[in-house]
């Protein structure tokens, strides 16, 4: 079933509602190694809530690249046009260099033919140094130019701002990747809602629209994207919960397990194919040439690669061919599917590791999989899914998800759901878990073996988000480390276990503050970890607790004092900015309480008693990261630093649209002109030879200047061009559209005029309400066009066509709208009302209505302020009971008159 409809049904059925209007949009972002998909939920009138996004070029994917060429800043569609010509331009792989170092970095662009300009940061990752040899941006700064690239077509597609978003990323991403992507999001000025695993963003698509209550699934999801394959154990299910005071079913997963091969995608395949057929290309030059040196020869290749590997998902053979392929040497060749198979056998066997290693881990068996939905562009090579099919068992293998859209419409959902501004009434339950085990480990002096030995922290598939909580005894400050679990499954490229290193201080201060006091208990150190819905680990805050036991002086109970002696208050109070709690409190001695009383005045201590109190006192310590190595982020200074970087070039672009706007438009108007002075019939009418001919020659000056000067020239310059060659041209053509359009118009006014000759006089016959003196008026005005109308006719007749006219039809379409209006105000009078004459009356009988509508006011009011048994009195009506019609009329409502 295609996702469409499944998408239409599930929008039929859970509507989305809206609760703030600056809010409506917000959008998810699959952001893969060289790709980028956009989905947007937007509630305006008009526009479809879920759609996929597209891209200037009307497609509904987007390369992740950014390039800079020629001193401009090149993204997405842009780039890519040059990437065949200046291969070291053209940055890909950029969310696959975050937390890395560089030799990784390195090794991975090399596999690539990627002839790209690294620099080792501060950090030991990877930046790279553009065409101008001293500007380096790193990893994040790139990231955040596609992510900013991406969001600015979400906002196109949506015609509305976006903010809020979630992106996706691979379940192999460790915590260097999330916290740099995060910080990329951050640089492009993008609020992330959330870092959603793959996986997660595929099981909610699937599951959606689907209904759990029956039955609870299994379902693994298989992804081979271009550089990474994952397969992920979810488990559907239903659960019951209270809505609108019933009872209803709301489905839910769970990520059970995932699995992975962060180096085997589809372009590993390609990279097969484009070593193959590089290799043939060498055996036909001969000489030991090899094509593989040069970058932009590669380039060429793995375009033209791609295509060869999506025709033989189809076809058994499929061609090649590279223009100026090398030296001037075309390349033209050919490959049957069964070579290709026979290329990247042993990709075949690794394709399976992460499904067998899920099964394994599970303990569950092919069959107990309700149903394998294979996504990623790479699943669509027939090899694969045979390979996949022969392993499970399976005759077929499910396709219900579109392959390349289901990640980021799944993310969409997500995004919806976490919003503020949009809400998804139909619920579906996500557990999604930690694809990595943590570990932590504490350094400081006398710490004891149990506290400073390495100790789990997280175990693996933990619920996302969760809060961890960790306490020791110890009175000095002391380190934190935080370490991935397994040293088997580091995130790729990591070669340290250890991601994070924090310094808790504050111990040794608060130790020595509190000595003299009577400390009752070791002193504790309180460590406050989360793990985020993002699946980002960090230590919050860090407290230490202290017991005290001593005796207070508390005011006495039940003393009875003189009138002029005062209760001593309690004046015990807690350290600022602790917590105090009291525990156990116990009386001192009774003896002792009444020496104290009985030698008040000599001791100061009249009417006051000792208590034994325990009181905790809580004490923030300062916690400060010292993480160091490619795991590093971006510091403070060079965030605000890239910040700033990034606006200039946003000024930049938004400046080179502007003036390649402006130069598109001076171009346009002289290939248009031309061409209207050439074929447009009349244009010898209303001009002369001689000011045509300098209308073409100003033409054609300025077209040169445009393919040389003016290559360079600001937006500005444009502008004041086009505006020169409109001050000539516009009359001319003005003078060629009045040739046609005055006559139009002045027939149009004087036919105006005779109807509304008529309509005046059928005024007089159906509306003779209507006011002479309006009437007269409208009269009056409808002759003043008729005379304007004949002089400027008249004045035309003496000019010559190849002058400004005398007058031009847009005037007179002016005047006849203008009495058109007074027509219709005068056509709207209403006809008035009959007046209804009221029956003459008697002065006596006048004033004796007046004397008893007097009276009957009174009684009225009177009435209002009596009991309801209270009947009011009227001493001018009769004391007889009314009759049974007199009853009924009292008792009918009537319509007033």
């Amino acid at each position: 079933m295609a996702i469409w409809p499944r998408l239409a049904l599930f929008l039929a059925l859970t509507s989305l509602t809206f609760t703030t209007p600056t809010q409506s949009a917000v959008s998810s972002v699959d952001l893969g190694s060289e790709w980028m998909k956009l989905a947007v939920v937007n509630l305006k009138p008009g526009q479809t809530p879920i759609s996929v996004a597209i891209n200037e070029m009307s497609k509904r994917k987007s390369p992740a690249l950014a390039a800079f060429h020629g001193g401009n800043r090149l993204v997405g569609e842009e780039a890519a046009g040059i990437a065949a010509r200046y291969p070291e331009k053209v940055y890909s792989l950029s969310r696959d260099m975050i937390g890395k170092p560089i030799e990784y970095v390195k090794g991975l662009a090399d596999s690539l033919y990627l002839p790209f300009d690294f620099v080792e940061d501060s950090r030991g990752q990877a930046s790279v140094r553009i065409d101008d040899g001293v500007t380096v941006y790193t990893a994040e700064e790139l990231v955040a130019m596609v992510l900013r690239y991406g969001v600015n077509l979400a906002e196109a597609h949506a015609k509305a701002a976006i903010r809020d978003v979630v992106i996706t990323v691979p379940a192999y991403f460790g915590q260097a990747e999330r916290r740099g992507l995060v910080q990329a999001a951050e640089l492009a000025g993008i609020n992330v809602l959330a870092l959603l695993n793959e996986h997660s963003g595929a099981a909610l698509q699937y599951g959606i629209d689907k209904d759990f209550s029956n039955q609870s699934r299994h379902v693994v999801f298989y992804d081979m994207g271009s550089s990474s394959t994952y397969a992920a154990l979810v488990y559907f299910s239903a659960y019951e919960a209270k809505q609108f005071g019933k009872t209803v079913s709301v489905n839910q997963f769970q990520v059970k397990d995932v699995r992975w091969n962060a180096k085997l995608g589809g372009q590993d395949m390609e990279m097969r194919l484009v070593d193959y057929f590089a290799e043939e290309f060498n055996n036909q030059l001969g000489n030991g040439v090899d094509v593989r040196s040069s970058p932009k020869a590669m380039a060429k290749l793995k375009k033209q690669v791609k295509r060869t590997k999506e025709i033989l998902s189809a076809n058994s053979v499929a061609p090649i061919s590279v223009e100026s392929f090398y030296d001037d040497r075309d390349f033209r060749s050919s490959i049957t599917r069964e070579k290709f198979e026979e290329l990247c056998g042993d990709l075949w066997e690794q394709s399976l590791l992460p499904i067998k290693e899920l099964l394994t881990h599970s303990g569950l068996k092919a069959d107990d999989i309700h149903a394998v939905e294979i996504i990623g562009g790479a699943t669509r090579v027939p090899k694969l899914q045979a390979t996949l099919q022969d392993f499970l068992g399976r005759k077929e293998l499910d396709k219900h998800l579109d392959a390349d859209e289901a990640i980021v419409l799944g993310a969409a959902l997500h995004a919806a759901n976490l919003s503020d501004g949009i809400k998804l009434n139909r619920k579906l339950g996500i557990v999604d878990g930690s694809p990595y085990g943590f570990m932590i480990e504490l350094h400081g002096p006398d710490l004891l073996n149990n506290e400073s030995s390495r100790q789990s922290l997280i175990q693996r598939m933990k619920k996302l988000p969760s809060k961890m909580f960790r306490s020791i005894e110890h009175n000095k400050d002391f380190e934190v480390s935080l370490f991935y679990e397994s040293v088997d499954a580091f995130p790729p490229g990591v070669s340290s276990d250890k991601f994070a290193h924090y310094s808790v201080s504050g111990l040794n201060d608060a130790a020595e503050k509190y000595s003299s006091r009577n400390i009752s208990s070791p002193i504790k150190a309180n460590l406050h970890f989360s793990l985020s819905s993002s699946g980002i680990l960090s230590l919050d805050r860090a407290d230490a607790v202290i017991k005290i036991s001593e005796w207070v002086e508390v005011p006495k109970k039940n003393l009875i004092v003189d009138n002029s002696t005062n209760t001593v208050p309690n004046n015990t109070s807690s350290e600022a900015g602790t917590e105090t709690t009291s525990e156990g409190q116990g009386n001192a001695p009774v003896n002792e309480g009444v020496k104290d009383a009985a030698n008040a005045d000599s001791a100061g201590t009249n009417g006051v008693e000792k208590k034994f109190e325990k009181r905790q006192y809580r004490i923030p310590l300062k916690v400060v990261e010292n993480t160091v190595g490619p795991g590093t982020c971006l510091s403070e200074k060079s965030l605000s630093e890239a910040k700033l970087r990034l606006e200039a070039l946003d000024k930049k672009d938004a400046e080179r649209r502007r003036t390649a706007e402006l130069k598109n438009n001076l171009e346009g108007y002289i290939y248009t002109t031309r061409e209207k002075l050439e074929s447009m019939e009349g244009i010898k009418k209303i001009s002369t030879e001689s000011e045509r001919q300098a209308f073409v020659e100003k033409l054609d000056e300025m077209q040169e200047w445009l393919y040389t000067d003016g290559e360079d020239a600001p937006a500005t310059e444009f502008q004041q061009r086009l505006d020169l060659l409109k001050s000539v041209g516009e009359p001319i053509f003005l003078r060629l559209s009045e040739l046609t359009a005055r006559p139009a118009a002045s027939e149009h006014a004087r036919r105006y005029l005779t109807e509304l000759q008529q309509k005046v006089s059928d005024w007089g016959k159906k509306k003779s309400w209507l006011p002479k003196a309006r009437v007269d008026e409208v009269l009056s005005e409808a002759e003043k066009v008729k005379s304007w109308l004949e002089r400027k006719e008249e004045e035309q007749k003496k000019t010559s066509d190849f002058s400004t006219p005398s007058f031009t039809s847009e005037e007179v379409y002016v005047k006849v709208f203008d009495l058109q209006d007074k027509v219709a105000s005068v056509d709207r009078i209403p006809k008035p009302k009959p007046k209804v004459e009221k029956p003459q009356k008697n002065e006596t009988a006048d004033n004796g209505d007046k004397e008893k509508s007097s009276n009957s006011t009174s009684e009225e009011s009177s009435s209002e302020t009596n009991t309801p048994s209270e009947e009011p009195v009227d001493s001018s009506s009769s004391k007889e009971e009314p009759t049974v019609d007199e009853k009924n009329s009292e008792s009918e409502p009537h319509d007033e008159l």
